[in-house]
This record gives structure tokens, C-alpha cells and sequence, in this order.
């Protein structure tokens, strides 16, 4: 298993007539140039090399069956992977590409050995120096491997369990009052319509940029899950409606509920981020993201008396992932809580029975 070749990228490093030198890459060894738009050979891991790359795989032809390379095509066709996210999709395929390069002509004999976890983690190891990487590339070879179990290619999944590098955890992370209101001080009316959003829904960022109107009924939001697929419908709470009634009324010809400060558009997701991270600078709120009001809308929920299952119907969270963020919230919350608790104890036996 140790020994087997896979096949690659190939490249030439050549010099210029000014003294420079430039490397050249090629879909595979005497495959084609991949290039930019313009032309231009392009640079290993742009946005244009990696779609350069998927389009020379396109061309290439059917994937030999009963290679990674077949099961992958496949799962690019599924509808397990077009029912995503474009957003989400676009970061699989990279990832996707990563692994073709890699790990494309492996037969799957071979990726279900006991040793190809130990090669597989050796991959993976290569990137150490950027955790993060190294588990989504693992998260997404695991997935894939998933899928060839799934349909029978093959009966092991060696990636199923364990596997990560990145070990820090959000959960803990949690917006309190205070960093609510310092942010809503300084920031926009269109972004305290999408902090709203987020603390009212517990949804991700995402989601709810691409939320259009037709998903609110007025009692309602009906909201497909990008990372997860899962359609979950949450109640709509009197000041997330309030907000809502006014805001549609005002913005009649938008397709989004979110939208620019600009031009009333729907934000992208770059200029989203950009605008957030600003007004948290100029709120001088620090180690706090936009995904940690997700997390926030699950202690409040919490707080006010609700069940984990109960929180997990409106969140779309796995139990598991709720409860964990419950547990990993010591602070503040945790008190909170506790109080909550002892309160209800004192209301059923309050008589000192």
C-alpha cells in the first residue's frame, strides 16, 4: 500500500529573459497547461487554478472505474453534493481536487486496507502547519470514502472516526448583552437587521444572507440549510417580526431580507464579512465572529426555559452539538441557568417539603 504510485500534477520551472524564473503547471504529465482566464499560466492554488484544473479533469475523460477518481465524479454528479451551497460547493472543490491530485488513480481495493489510514494520515500530516486545512481535506476525504460505502464501492471507510489537528473550539464562545448592545452603538441598520436575524433564528451566516422574502409568512421563516441540507422552520418571535413587517414594507423590491447599506442589494459574502468586521473593530469587540451568535441563540433559548430538543428544532443543530455548547458555556450563562434552575425548584416546593 505504502509503495504505490499515484499520479499528480506535473510542472517545469523555467527562466526568463528577465532572470526570473516561473513555474508551469499541467493538469498531468503531458496533459495540458492550466491557465488563467487571461491566458497566463496559473499560479498553484489561485481560484483560477484550481477551476483550471477541474475543467482539464472534465476533459480528460470518464475516471477509470474503481478508482477515487470514478467515486469522486460521481459524487460531483450526486445530488448529495448539487443540493449544497454554491458557496459551499465551490470550497468542496477544492478540497476534491486536492484529493484527485493525490489520491485520484488509488483503486479502492486499496483505500479500504487497514494501512491506508496510516497513509491517508500521512497525507494529512503534510499540512500540519495549517491545521485547518489538514481537517477539512481529511473531513472531505472521509466524506467521499462515506459516499463509496454508502453504494457499496466499498465496505470500510478508514477516515470514519478521528482524524482532526484543529482543536480549538467556539463554543464557549458566546455574544453577551453588552457586546450586543456596544455593536448595535455603531453599527449600520442593515447590520443590526442581520445580528437580529442570527440571535432570533440561531441560523448561519450564510443562510440567512440568501434568505429571500418568500421564505417569511409572517408567522414564520422557512430556511434551507447549506451545510447540512436540512430545512428547518422557525417561529417568528414579536421583535424579529416587528423588525420584519417594517423592513418589507420598506424594501419591496428586494429579493433578500438582508441587504446592503449601498444600493439595498443582497450582500455578498465578502462585503458582508468586510462590513462586519469593521463595526466589530469600531465596537472594540475582540475573539467574537458572526457564527458565534449561533451559539448565542442557543443559551438564550436555554436561558429562557427551553429543552435541548426544543432548541435544536429552531437551530438546526444536532443534539449533540447543543448540548455541547450548553456544557461548554461556564460563564455568565452557566449561572444564568443555574438560577433558572433553582427557581423552578422553589416553585414546586417552595412549601419546604
Amino acid at each position: 500500500m505504502a509503495t504505490l504510485r499515484i499520479k499528480g500534477l506535473a510542472s517545469a520551472t523555467k527562466k526568463l529573459a528577465d532572470g526570473t524564473t516561473r513555474t508551469y503547471w499541467y493538469a498531468w504529465r503531458g496533459g495540458p497547461l492550466l491557465k488563467a482566464p487571461d491566458g497566463s499560466p496559473a499560479e498553484k492554488g489561485t481560484p483560477e487554478f484550481w477551476a483550471a484544473y477541474q475543467a482539464a479533469m472534465a476533459e480528460r475523460g470518464k475516471p477509470a472505474e474503481g478508482t477515487l477518481f470514478n467515486v469522486i465524479a460521481r459524487y460531483k454528479a450526486s445530488s448529495d453534493f448539487k443540493g449544497l451551497a454554491d458557496k459551499t460547493r465551490k470550497d468542496y472543490l477544492r478540497y476534491l481536487a486536492m484529493i484527485e491530485e493525490k489520491f485520484g488513480t488509488l483503486p479502492l481495493a486499496a483505500a479500504e486496507m487497514p494501512k491506508a489510514r496510516g497513509v491517508f494520515k500521512a497525507w494529512r500530516d503534510t499540512m500540519a502547519d495549517k491545521p485547518r486545512t489538514a481537517d477539512y481535506a481529511w473531513t472531505m476525504l472521509a466524506r467521499i470514502l462515506s459516499f463509496a460505502k454508502d453504494r457499496g464501492d466499498i465496505s470500510v471507510n478508514v477516515c470514519e472516526r478521528g482524524g482532526r489537528l484543529y482543536e480549538a473550539d467556539r463554543a464557549e464562545k458566546i455574544w453577551t448583552a453588552a457586546d450586543i448592545a456596544k455593536f448595535r452603538a455603531v453599527a449600520s441598520a442593515e447590520l443590526w437587521h442581520a445580528m437580529m436575524m442570527a440571535l432570533w433564528t440561531g441560523q448561519r451566516e450564510g443562510d440567512l444572507l440568501r434568505t429571500p422574502w418568500s421564505a417569511y409568512d409572517g408567522a414564520t421563516l422557512r430556511i434551507r440549510q447549506g451545510k447540512t441540507g436540512e430545512r428547518v422552520t422557525v417561529p417568528v418571535g414579536e421583535p424579529l417580526r416587528a423588525m420584519l413587517d417594517a423592513l418589507k414594507d420598506e424594501r419591496r423590491l428586494a429579493t433578500t431580507i438582508l441587504t446592503n447599506a449601498r444600493h439595498k442589494t443582497p450582500w455578498t459574502n465578502d462585503g458582508f464579512r468586510t462590513s462586519w468586521g469593521k463595526a466589530c473593530a469600531k465596537a472594540k469587540i475582540k475573539g467574537l465572529t458572526f457564527h458565534d451568535l449561533r451559539g448565542t441563540a442557543v443559551t438564550r433559548l436555554a436561558l429562557a426555559g427551553c429543552t435541548v430538543q426544543e432548541i435544536a428544532a429552531i437551530t438546526g443543530h444536532a443534539l449533540s452539538d447543543a448540548q455541547a455548547i450548553l456544557d461548554a458555556h461556564y460563564l455568565g450563562g452557566r449561572i444564568e441557568l443555574a438560577e433558572t434552575a433553582m427557581t423552578k425548584l422553589v416553585t414546586a416546593y417552595g412549601n419546604g417539603t
